[in-house]
């Protein structure tokens, strides 16, 4: 990616200075732009036939911005050049999942709340009217993994006793709301600064559904970086007060359908990543004793 192409863009032509970004699993470029007066942007550089899906994000984000979410603020899209482009503000400090681990439980725990707050506000957005029932679409996706599950040389030990907890309370989904998901809410996409809360990251996944379903990313990522963030945000979440059994039965649930996407997921797009990704498998199976008790073992 040339300067000169970033030159062409109006509203970053005359900045100081371009660093690149690294981090992260997108395939967008990344670049930190210095601009005059210490103030900071962020820019993304993706393929041209992506730049209809980076508009409904990036109203997605603008939307953010009315419930007042702690995140990127989108400043500007287009293009430039045969590539799509589009400029956010920059949130100062570093990545949660690196950082976190140096701060005491109690500050992890703190962050934890501020980032469950942040989930309530965005949950505040409807589906637009043309996407058809969480129920209909979860249920669906569910069937084609179990397929693809059964048909495949992997299995989970007692995959039977967790497809019969599945079984038993997949009717629960059907009352559910659907709601903007940001569907990839973990510390990996959670910035923090001077051990506070800083703001949240990368909308690019987002989807349509339950709001319970975001919680799926603690019980697989966040709980193995750290237990009291993950118990905080879920009280953030609830306003500081214990979630009911509804949640924790949904919770459950997901997790359980999880099990057989995993399998099938990682075969097809990582099969070398299969045994770490087993281990985060079977270390949810035993927080919930394999869905014999709802409430995993580490939230205290």
């Amino acid at each position: 990616m040339s300067e000169a192409l970033i030159k062409q863009i109006p509203l970053i032509s005359n900045c100081k200075e371009v660093i690149e970004i690294k981090k992260g699993f997108s395939s967008d470029e990344k670049y930190l732009i210095h601009m005059q007066g210490n103030n900071k942007l962020l820019l993304r550089m993706f393929n041209l036939e992506e730049l209809e899906l980076k508009k409904t994000e990036y109203s997605i984000m603008e939307k953010m911005q009315d419930y007042h979410v702690t995140c990127s603020q989108p400043i500007s899209i287009g293009e430039v050049g045969n590539r799509g482009y589009m400029i956010t503000s920059y949130i100062e400090g570093k990545d949660a999942e690196d950082e976190i681990s140096n701060y005491s439980d109690q500050e992890q725990f703190n962050i934890g709340i501020e980032a469950g707050k942040e989930l309530r506000k965005m949950h505040q957005l409807s589906a637009p009217d043309h996407i058809s029932s969480w129920y209909s679409r979860k249920v669906e996706k569910h069937w084609k993994y179990i397929d693809a599950y059964l048909a495949c040389e992997v299995k989970i030990k007692n995959d039977q006793k967790i497809m019969n907890f599945i079984d038993d309370n997949i009717h629960l989904i059907k009352q559910r709301p659907n709601l903007f998901q940001h569907d990839d809410f973990h510390l990996g996409n959670i910035i923090v600064n001077n051990k506070k809360f800083a703001g949240v990251i990368d909308f690019n996944r987002y989807d349509w559904g339950d709001p319970i379903h975001e919680f799926l990313k603690i019980g697989i990522f966040s709980r193995g970086v750290s237990i009291p963030f993950s118990i905080g945000q879920i009280r953030g979440y609830f306003n500081n007060k214990e979630p009911d059994e509804d949640f924790w039965r949904l919770y459950s649930l997901y997790l359980a359908m999880c099990v057989f996407s995993t399998v099938v997921w990682t075969l097809k797009a990582i099969p070398n990543n299969m045994n770490e990704m087993l281990d985060k498998v079977y270390m949810y199976l035993e927080d919930h004793d394999y869905f014999s008790r709802l409430k995993p073992k580490w939230y205290k």
